[in-house]
């Protein structure tokens, strides 16, 4: 039976980049899949766009592609990702300009495109999924709105020859799943085959989440090599049946409990995972060790996919103010407190005008609060007030409160460090399918 190796090189934006050269060059891969982009990274891309139309994909982009386009392509490695963000042409050319700097010819590119639905969701009346208010409530505001595409469009590169995908708004699970569909020449409408593909791109999506990384808590479940983690495979058959490994002697491990966590990791109901592909079914997974750092993974149903789209939509909702200073020795927790009572005193008397402000003390009660941490005396604290503001200028006034604690607050306070930032907040809505028109746009070398 055919059999297709699918790498993750990247969870997030900020990713090591380390491990995905590991895969491409000792873990006999045929696609490498960095998933880069989360709701709020696409707002802030689309943010830089609008001030440079060369702009908008992810910041960590030629690092990645320098580190591992030429071993890819000596290995014939495709290699699909999410990191044109607001800009998988700019993305794209962006990536022919490297190639050319490594050397490389007989490259093809595809640049995704087709998931910005910004013009018609602002004129359209849609319904907030979080809240149930109209879209119109926070029209004046918003940012961006990107549907999520499924794994049409990369499919259909892939045919047509790329080396590279390169896409901005996806499903997750998309950008692994389509490898599969094509090679195994899977129907779009195989509801139960995507089904079963969606849970292997879904166990992949977070990269080294599933090898241990953020399955590791010590003492309970031990994991060795977390400082240079291995990053997952999927080797995937034609049945849709997989095994997940990663390359051997690296960092990290794949263990029964590993894969079980991930596998519910974000899915409200296993029976039902909505993805603009198919709507999956994980109720009768099973799972098996088969191997040192190989897990079986059998099962895996689907339904017909929905009439509508999930869309992000990026709006600008405010401002946070931010200060924070350090205590420690004898009752450094009574003088973290002081210095919070003298802050929240402070800004009443100046006025400074605040929708939401949070006092906390880290260390004892930040994460919490006050009731669970009872009882517990810290030898030394970190006190931080943040405030939520309607502009920058109220937000900057938070942080120089806490500042002049160095000279008018507890005795001992040090380390001080202040902020104000822009917020940009995230929503959802549903759109119809019928907004979406992909597009691909390639680059040859």
């Amino acid at each position: 039976m055919k059999k297709i190796l699918i790498g993750s090189g990247a969870g997030y934006s900020g990713d090591r980049i380390e491990p995905a050269v590991e895969l491409a060059e000792k873990g006999n891969i045929n696609y490498l899949v960095f998933e880069c982009l989360a709701e709020r990274t696409i707002a802030i891309a689309q943010q830089a766009k609008l001030n440079d139309p060369t702009a908008g994909y992810d910041a960590l982009l030629a690092d990645r592609f320098n580190a591992v386009l030429k071993i890819c392509h000596e290995n014939k490695i495709k290699i699909i990702t999410n990191m044109g963000a607001a800009n998988p042409v700019a993305g794209a050319k962006k990536i022919k300009e490297i190639a050319k700097a490594l050397g490389i010819s007989g490259l093809k590119i595809a640049a995704v495109g087709g998931d910005d639905v910004f013009e018609a969701v602002k004129t359209g009346n849609y319904t907030l999924m979080e809240t149930g208010e109209p879209l119109a409530n926070i029209k004046d505001k918003l940012v961006s709105a990107n549907a999520y595409l499924g794994a049409e469009p990369i499919v259909e590169a892939l045919k047509n020859g790329a080396d590279v995908v390169i896409t901005g708004r996806v499903a997750d699970p998309a950008l692994f799943i389509a490898p599969a569909i094509y090679e195994f020449g899977w129907s779009m409408d195989d509801w139960n085959m995507l089904g079963k593909a969606t849970l292997f791109g879904h166990l992949l999506e977070c990269a080294g989440q599933i090898t241990g990384g953020y399955f590791a808590d010590p003492g309970y479940k031990d994991v060795a090599g977390l400082a240079r983690l291995g990053f997952p495979i999927a080797e995937v058959q034609e049945d849709g049946s997989f095994v997940i490994t990663k390359v051997p002697g690296s960092g990290g491990q794949v263990k029964l409990a590993n894969c079980q966590e991930q596998m519910v990791y974000e899915i409200h109901d296993p029976k039902n995972y909505f993805t603009p592909d198919v709507v999956a079914d994980f109720s009768d997974v099973t799972m098996t060790e088969v191997g040192e750092n190989r897990v079986q993974v059998k099962g895996g149903a689907g339904k017909p996919k929905t009439d509508t789209l999930k869309a992000s939509i990026g709006y600008k909702d405010s401002f946070i103010g931010e200060g924070q200073i350090s205590y420690a020795g004898p009752g450094a927790a009574a003088r973290g407190q002081l210095a919070l009572d003298i802050v929240a005193e402070r800004l009443k008397l100046s006025g400074v005008d605040y929708q939401e402000i949070k006092f906390d003390l880290i260390g004892v009660n930040a994460l919490h609060g006050a009731k669970l941490s009872a009882g517990y005396e810290p030898y030394e604290v970190r006190a931080r007030v943040a405030a939520r503001t309607k502009n920058r200028r109220e937000a900057v006034r938070i942080g120089n409160e806490v500042e002049t604690l160095y000279t008018n607050g507890p005795a001992g306070g040090a380390g001080i460090v202040k902020s104000a930032r822009e917020v940009v907040a995230m929503v959802s809505v549903l759109v119809p399918r019928s907004l979406i028109n992909y597009s691909i746009q390639y680059e040859v070398l």
